[in-house]
């Protein structure tokens, strides 16, 4: 019989001519973002072209417009050169799987590229895929611009047509020294010995949410942190949201209403915030905690962007709620329980296991000290100089706990999705992060010098700042005026310095009263992670 089979057919490698570089563009899995986002797609791949050929290169975009699907990234890697250079080049948000496997095995020189605005989430997508290619250990460059006029993108790229990788300062960043005997320390450690030994449950509600490669967690690495994982269904959720009865959605909404947060709702469906969609994110609320319940869960994460935007309105408000210490109560189906009394149940949004892990850390170390342990994560969104300051714009749809905005429950006004992003509609918690002192940190997977993947964790300090009221109006109109909004800035961490070393598209924070508590949280958060065999690392000015 042999000679009869039928072979596939050898597909000769395409080369590419000298002083070319080939351009790809991962895009939303959703149509409408990516028609919307068009236009500054548009703009930066021809910044980015007219840049290289001032060097004297040509771009060729290897596709039209954006790659939507992950078999649509396939078929164009199989067009592209493999020894060619390769820009990805990241005007919104963008689902890193749709590229993922071309990245994986291209032999040329990486450079991703991100325009520096908020319009559209381009510096989100450049910064989770950055991470993705971390976690892979995939060699790469990467750079952004306001203009793509600028000494330091310009520099940055003669250096990688000169074939050499773009290096970024990052002299802000150093181990955990061994810590000196300390409360914090001790406190720290203790905890984490109770996590390993005790162990704790995530509950996650789909993995992958919208292409995060870089925000899944493998067992093999989460559970020697004695975090294991419950993976749910988002379908059990909705099942669970149909039990719920109208008159626990309608004393959850009155609650809020009772503690000063006020909707603002319309008639139109489409565009607008209904009655009918808050009622369906209150039976939301509930359910989760029920669910919660069920499985004994520490933390939970909801995906939604995916399968569960076309069945319900958002789940932004509901996670916002969860992270709150003081919230609507929820009892048990039979009512004898008030279920998570008086404690946050930490939510990691868009089902971000890194924040997962954080998140539940944070919350027993702050719950230990006598602090409030909401804790959230936000996009890394953009940022402009304010003053003498570097100012960033935190953002996140909807998912940050009331207690972080100025005035509380009183200061937070819930807007409809934009409906780009949610079809189905839903609320957001908007409102401005009110001014104080915040830890910031971020884990995420990188592999070790022997090339094993490892978990390690940033961490550092910043300031939450108050900005005169028409600057806060400027900066929501220029990126999501719908979602809450923090002002950030880090300390001894500058933008370019946070752009090159950030790998998650998200950033974690929470509070603390005073600078002193502050630091002490710090450390007593960095010994834990120490303590869980995590490689700490403190960036900027971190007093340890």
């Amino acid at each position: 019989m042999s000679g009869t089979y039928a072979l596939p057919a050898t597909r000769p490698e395409p080369t590419a001519p000298p002083r070319t570089a080939y351009m790809v563009a991962s895009g939303d899995l959703r149509p409408a973002a990516n028609a919307a986002g068009w236009p500054a797609q548009e703009a930066l791949e021809k910044a980015v072209s007219s840049a290289f050929a001032d060097l004297g290169w040509t771009v060729v975009k290897a596709h039209d417009t954006f790659i939507a699907s992950q078999r649509q990234g396939l078929e164009v890697f199989a067009t592209i050169p493999p020894d060619a250079p390769l820009i990805v080049a990241e005007a919104v948000w963008q689902y890193s799987h749709h590229v993922l496997a071309g990245l994986r095995t291209h032999r040329g020189p990486i450079l991703t590229v991100a325009n520096f605005d908020g319009t559209w989430p381009g510096l989100v997508g450049l910064l989770g895929l950055n991470a993705g290619l971390t976690k892979m250990g995939r060699e790469y460059s990467t750079i952004w611009s306001v203009d793509f006029t600028d000494r330091y993108f310009l520099d940055a790229l003669a250096t990688w047509v000169a074939g050499e990788p773009i290096v970024h300062d990052a002299s802000h960043v150093r181990p955990l020294p061994s810590l000196a005997a300390s409360p914090e320390k001790e406190l720290g450690v203790a905890l984490a010995e109770q996590l390993l030994t005790e162990k704790a449950i995530v509950g996650v509600f789909d993995e992958g949410c919208m292409g995060m490669y870089n925000a899944i967690i493998d067992d093999e690495l989460l559970n020697p942190l004695g975090i294991y994982k419950e993976r749910l269904s988002q379908s059990a959720l909705f099942a669970e949201m149909r039990r719920v009865s109208d008159d626990e959605a309608t004393a959850t909404r009155t609650w809020l209403e009772d503690a000063g947060m006020t909707f603002r709702t319309g008639p139109d469906d489409a565009t607008e915030l209904t009655d009918g969609q808050l009622h369906e994110q209150m039976k939301m609320y509930v359910a989760a905690l029920r669910i919660a319940d069920d499985f004994g869960l520490d933390a939970v994460g909801i995906q939604y962007q995916q399968g569960l935007k076309d069945l319900a309105p958002a789940s932004d408000l509901p996670e916002g709620l969860l992270n709150n210490v003081a919230r609507p109560p929820v009892t048990s189906r039979d009512g004898s329980r008030v279920l998570y009394d008086g404690v946050a149940l930490p939510h990691f949004n868009e089902a971000d296991e890194g924040v997962a892990v954080d998140a539940l850390v944070t919350n027993r170390v702050w719950t230990a000290m006598g602090l409030d342990p909401a804790t959230t994560l936000h996009d890394v969104r953009w940022g402009e100089q304010y003053g003498d300051d570097f100012v960033w714009v935190y953002e996140i749809s909807g998912s940050v706990p009331p207690s972080h905005l100025t005035g509380g429950y009183e200061g937070a006004t819930s807007w409809r999705q934009n409906p780009v992003y949610f079809p189905a509609g839903g609320g957001t918690i908007k409102g401005v992060s009110r001014p104080g002192e915040i830890v910031w940190s971020r884990l995420y997977i990188a592999p070790n010098t022997n090339g094993a993947a490892r978990l390690h964790l940033d961490i550092g300090r910043a300031s939450v700042v108050e900005l005169p009221e028409e600057e806060t109006e400027r900066r929501w109109a220029a990126t999501n005026p719908e979602w809450p909004i923090a002002h950030v800035v880090t300390h001894g961490v500058s933008r370019d310095q946070f752009m090159a070393r950030h790998k998650a598209n998200h950033v974690q924070i929470v509070y603390a009263p005073d600078p002193t508590s502050a630091d002490a949280g710090l450390v007593a958060k960095a010994a834990f992670f120490d303590r869980l065999g995590v490689a700490v690392h403190l960036c900027g000015d971190v007093r340890v």
